[in-house]
């Protein structure tokens, strides 16, 4: 790639998402639309909900099917592969990419989201997936309402991008495609890693527990402490991530808490677990734990914390709220110290190669985000 600071090249051609080639196909909003009793956990064709299209993508962690009946007699909304869908309505902007990894054959989109369909002759799935990814900043300027914000289409269709020639985006959409291929594995080599870890817990602490093991609070073993007010303009840029109720909502000069650590959404998002390695600043919306066990690291109790539902605890009325002395007051079987520091040392190694690929994941989203706007734009150019 070479850095170009003149106009895009020969060929480039200002475009309106109106008259680009693609199509944006609406989802059946009439009578046929599936009512509440007609979901199920399985099915023959999964219908789309706000979770399975996130920030990063297509997330199956909560699906929901409808028949073959039902599917039939719907109209518009069925997915091709190389479809790109584009929330609209509530989260605006998230994009999911059809493509062969996906592994549901039959899917459709909800009504707060819409399918951009590519005409490969004028315009390259993978690069219309890129492009959208571009123009997120575009989509939350024309986003309407505050309680639930709207992408009206008819302000979609107005936007302006550029449009390179196919040879072009096929090698703008090779560069940055790689990238999301490369975070991809690494985001499913975690999720490999850590469902090792899981099952080994599980199968100690519950399926096997020894029946001597006492009986206790979770106050036993950890003690909840609350996060510490930062706003947002008063973070200085640093290494330190600064964890919220979800996850990572910025980085800091100076940390709060010394990692290895666990962090526990406390305000509006109850109950999220993520386990922070390094040293880390938890805001005011968290709980972060201290150990009462002489383990050292924390994976046990990482496992332990998320089999609570802590969601379901929601302590206060207008914004949801866990309360601490609830919490630490539920019941559990307290293992013996021999049993979680076993537990811990097989960790070990599975974690320290989960918090290399996080390491290598933050360098080549930074890449990825870098890039993406100067190809996009051709102030960087790919070498054909």
């Amino acid at each position: 790639m070479s850095d170009n600071d003149q106009m895009p090249k020969y060929g480039w051609q200002e475009c309106k998402i109106a008259d680009a080639p693609f199509e944006i196909i609406d989802g059946d909003r009439g009578t046929n639309y599936p009512k509440q009793d007609e979901f199920n956990q399985n099915g023959y064709c999964l219908f789309l909900n706000a979770k399975n299209v996130t920030t990063d993508g297509f997330a199956f962690n909560e699906c929901y099917f409808i028949s073959q009946e039902k599917d039939k007699i719907l109209r518009k909304g069925k997915l091709q592969r190389n479809d790109i869908i584009l929330t609209t309505r509530g989260t605006v902007g998230n994009i999911g990419f059809f493509n062969e990894r996906i592994p549901y054959d039959n899917i459709r989109i909800n009504s707060g989201m819409v399918i951009i369909r590519s005409d490969p002759t004028g315009i390259l799935p993978g690069y219309t997936h890129q492009l959208f990814k571009y123009l997120k900043g575009d989509f939350d300027v024309f986003a309407t309402g505050s309680a639930q914000p709207q992408l009206p289409i008819r302000d979609l269709k107005e936007i302006l991008f550029l449009l390179p020639p196919l040879t072009e985006q096929h090698a703008i959409a090779g560069v940055l495609s790689s990238l999301d291929d490369k975070i991809d594995l690494l985001h499913r080599q975690n999720k490999t890693l850590e469902g090792m870890a899981e099952a080994l817990w599980r199968n100690v602490f519950v399926e096997e527990a020894d029946p001597g093991w006492k009986k206790g609070k979770l106050g036993d073993l950890i003690e909840l402490c609350y996060g510490k007010g930062l706003k947002e303009e008063k973070r200085i840029p640093g290494e330190y991530p600064v964890y919220g109720s979800n996850a990572v909502v910025g980085y800091h000069n100076e940390f709060l808490v010394k990692g290895p650590g666990i962090v526990i959404g406390r305000k509006g998002t109850l109950g999220v677990v993520n386990y922070v390695e390094e040293n880390f600043f938890p805001i005011d919306t968290t709980f972060y734990i201290k150990s009462k066990t002489s383990a050292g690291k924390l994976f046990f109790e990482y496992f332990l914390l998320k089999e609570f539902a802590f969601q379901d605890m929601n302590s206060d009325s207008a914004v949801p709220g866990l309360n601490r002395e609830i919490a630490e007051s539920m019941e559990l079987v307290v293992p013996a110290q021999k049993s979680i520091m076993d537990f811990n040392i097989f960790c070990e190694p599975l974690f320290t190669k989960k918090f290399k690929n996080d390491r290598q994941i933050r360098t080549l989203s930074r890449l990825r985000d870098t890039l993406l706007p100067k190809l996009m734009s051709g102030e960087v150019k790919v070498k054909l």
